[in-house]
Order: structure tokens, then C-alpha cells, then sequence
């Protein structure tokens, strides 16, 4: 019996699962990455930069998305790239222990990066082909929960522990053993995947062989490049994520750099607990009271307040950054109010692709391309971010991403919103960037 003709299986069994191997990787690359260059002493303007470029990776992710219809099925595609994904990461932990350790572990980085966005698009499509509209909407929910699942799991537990084991050997190896730990759980999750998975067979595989698709994704673009106002919804989108990409990038590295250098100086396994924990409940929090603020509003009169909620709260960095506590609690609700205000905030761009840039023929592949060019708006303002954070300190550099935010408030009293808006009850999920 093939893969394709095994009995389906509940939901319940395997959308949580299947979301969390979506979410894992891409916060090992976004996040866990950084954490570990910085305890391995690499400079925050190297870290920002390489770590930065990898996010290219999402943003060009459409491009081959049509090419995975030929597939006989999406599970094969998710197995594929999750066993793919797994291998990847042990090769980081072997490499980490070479002389070139950054180049070699930055290369095999960008192949979990390429084995993560390929899955990512054979998920999705998975969750869609396998499910009713009722159980889409059943399972929405499981959707993000999961995902945001696997940033506890690696935020929280796998940084607490990494900053265990530095405490007990050398940090190459402490480290080598997070990232065996992460290939392990992607190959059990391939392994029993094989078992959960409903088939999702595609079964409108492209007219024409390589040739259709290539036309196909051909007219998706230009009809894209052809909407109304559609560079200013580029423009939006792109500075809609200036603060972001660099708070997230810079956040971290702040909190483990040395008093002396203006950091907090916190130990591994305490920005595990303070961000990985308590930070990631209130970026739950502010997701789910986001989506229901903006249902209760309409996204067009939301829109100015998203904004400030997602980029006001980065004053606690500044506050950080400027008194200096050595209480844990302290900084953790600090931390805490700026990713409440971030899950609040981000709401608004999902429903702005959704509603003013993915409507038309093409509204599954505009999506994607608008969640591409907002993945671009994020990986350009991280790769400068360190060259910013050198210049300025951390203090100037707090208050300049407050700054950054300036632009899209402006452009969100011209850019159009709510000519398309959907009814109040409309799902809001959250995206993989």
C-alpha cells in the first residue's frame, strides 16, 4: 500500500503536529541562530547580516510554489522536506565544531531555510486540500496555537537548556547538542507523519507539464504588478515591518551583551526564560485580542491603531536600555508588553494582503506573493540592523526604530484599506515570517 492509499486519519492527529514542524525551523533560523552566534562571540552587525539574508529564502518562496503541483501528492513534498530539514540541522551541529564553523553553519542554515519554505507552501496546501471549510475554520486556531507552540519549545525550552550546557562544557558543543536535539525532532516528526497524514493527492496537477506552470506563473505575476495602487501597498507593506525586523534582531543580542558594552548581560538560559516564555503567552495574547479589536473596528479604521500597538511598546527596550534593571521580573514584563504589543499589531498586515492585495483570479498565489514582499520588508530592515545598532548604541538605537515607524503611520492615512473587507467573522491567522 503506498503512501497515497492509507486510511486518513483525525485532524486533531495531525494538524498540530504538522504546524509545529512548520514553525520549528524557521524560528531555529530567525531567532535561535543569532542567540548562538552571540554566545560563539560573533559581532551583532555579522549576526544581523547573515542571519538577515537568510530570510531571502520566504521572501522568493512563491516563485517555486506552482512547481510543487507536479508532485504526485503535498504529504510526499511535507515528508520529503521535513526528513530534508532534520539532516540539515544535524550537518549544523557537526559544523560547528570545524575553523570555519560561521561559513560552513551559515550554508547549511540556508538549506534548513530552503527545506523550511518549501514546506511551509506543501503544509498549507495539505491543510486546505485535506479539510472541509468547516474544519479549516475548526482547526484555524490549532493552526497558529502550534506554530507559536514550536517558538516556546525553541525560545524557551531549547534556550534554557543550551544556557545549561554552557555553564558544563564549551559552547561549540553546548550548542552542537541544541541542534542535534532540533534534527531529532524533525526526523521523528517526518517518521510519524508518514503514519498521520492524510494524502492531499494533487489532483490538478499543471496542463502542459513544466511549460503550463511556468506560463501560469507567468500571468500571476503580471496580473499582480498590474493592480491599482499596487506599488503603495508595496511601499506599505515593505515599512510596515522597519521596526520589527530590527527589534527582533537587535532585542536579543542586547539582552545578552555585557553591561559594559550597554547590554543586560543576561545568561542564555535567562533570556530563554524571559523571551522564550512569558514573551511568546503575551504575543498570543495580543494576536488573539488583536484579530478581535480589528473584526469589532474594520480593518480600515484599526488600521492607525495596529499600527502604534505593534511599535509603541518597543519603548520598553529603551526603558531597558536606559535603567539598566538587573531584576529578572522586571525585564520580563518589559519584554512581555513589547511582544503583546507586536502579536497585536502584526493582525493588521495579515488582513491588508488578504483584503487589499490578494483579491482577484488569483487570490491564493497574490497572498503568497504579498506574504513574500513582507518577509522583504522584514529581512531588509534585520540585515541592517547591525550596522545601525554599531553606529548609534543601543539606547540611539531603541529610540531610532521608534522612529522607523513614522512612515507607515503616514502611509496609512493614504494607502487604500477596506475597499474589499470581509465580513467580521472572517478568520485571522497567522503567517510564517
Amino acid at each position: 500500500m503506498s503512501i497515497q492509499d492509507k486510511p486518513e486519519h483525525h485532524p486533531a492527529l495531525w494538524v498540530p503536529t504538522l504546524y509545529f514542524a512548520e514553525g520549528l525551523p524557521y524560528f531555529v533560523v530567525a531567532t535561535i541562530a543569532g542567540l548562538m552566534y552571540k554566545s560563539m562571540g560573533m559581532a551583532n552587525d555579522q549576526i544581523a547580516l547573515w542571519t538577515g539574508m537568510l530570510g531571502f529564502v520566504w521572501v522568493f518562496k512563491p516563485l517555486w510554489s506552482p512547481f510543487l503541483e507536479a508532485a504526485r501528492s503535498k504529504k510526499s513534498i511535507v515528508l520529503l522536506f521535513q526528513f530534508f530539514g532534520g539532516a540539515s540541522l544535524g550537518l549544523v551541529a557537526l559544523a560547528l565544531h570545524l575553523p570555519n564553523y560561521f561559513a560552513v553553519s551559515i550554508a547549511l542554515l540556508g538549506l534548513v531555510a530552503i527545506a523550511s519554505a518549501t514546506h511551509d507552501i506543501a503544509a498549507d496546501g495539505l491543510y486546505i486540500a485535506s479539510l472541509s471549510s468547516t474544519q479549516q475554520a475548526t482547526y484555524a486556531g490549532w493552526q497558529g496555537g502550534f506554530y507559536n507552540v514550536a517558538r516556546f519549545f525553541s525560545l524557551g525550552g531549547l534556550v534554557v537548556l543550551a544556557g545549561y550546557f554552557e555553564k558544563r562544557m564549551a559552547v561549540a558543543q553546548a550548542w552542537s547538542l541544541i541542534f542535534g536535539m532540533l534534527a531529532i525532532s524533525m526526523l521523528l516528526l517526518a517518521i510519524y507523519h508518514f503514519w498521520a497524514l492524510p494524502a492531499g493527492r494533487n489532483v490538478a496537477r499543471p496542463a502542459g507539464g513544466m511549460g503550463g506552470v511556468w506560463l501560469t506563473l507567468r500571468d500571476v505575476i503580471i496580473d499582480f504588478f498590474q493592480k491599482p495602487g499596487i506599488w503603495l501597498a508595496i511601499a506599505f507593506i515593505i515599512l510596515f515591518r522597519a521596526g520589527e525586523g530590527q527589534i527582533t534582531t537587535i532585542g536579543p543580542l542586547f539582552l545578552r551583551a555585557a553591561r559594559a558594552e550597554g547590554g543586560l548581560g543576561l545568561a542564555t538560559a535567562e533570556v530563554g526564560a524571559v523571551y522564550g516564555t512569558l514573551a511568546t503567552v503575551a504575543f498570543i495574547c495580543g494576536s488573539l485580542l488583536g484579530g478581535y479589536f480589528t473584526a469589532w473596528r474594520g480593518l480600515r479604521r484599526s488600521m492607525f491603531f495596529l499600527i502604534l500597538a505593534m511599535n509603541l511598546p518597543n519603548l520598553a527596550y529603551f526603558f531597558l536600555s536606559t535603567a539598566m534593571p538587573s531584576s529578572l521580573g522586571v525585564i520580563a514584563a518589559a519584554l512581555s508588553l513589547e511582544m503583546f504589543g507586536y502579536g497585536f499589531g502584526f493582525v493588521g498586515l495579515i488582513l491588508f494582503i488578504m483584503q487589499e492585495v490578494a483579491v482577484g483570479k488569483y487570490q491564493m498565489a497574490h497572498y503568497a506573493l504579498g506574504t513574500g514582499i513582507m518577509q522583504l520588508g522584514y529581512v531588509l530592515f534585520k540585515m541592517l540592523s547591525g550596522t545601525i545598532q554599531g553606529a548609534l548604541g543601543y539606547q540611539h538605537f531603541f529610540l531610532w526604530v521608534l522612529i522607523s515607524a513614522i512612515p507607515v503611520l503616514i502611509l496609512s492615512r493614504i494607502v487604500p484599506i477596506g475597499r474589499h473587507e470581509q465580513p467580521a467573522d472572517a478568520a485571522v491567522q497567522p503567517a510564517a515570517v
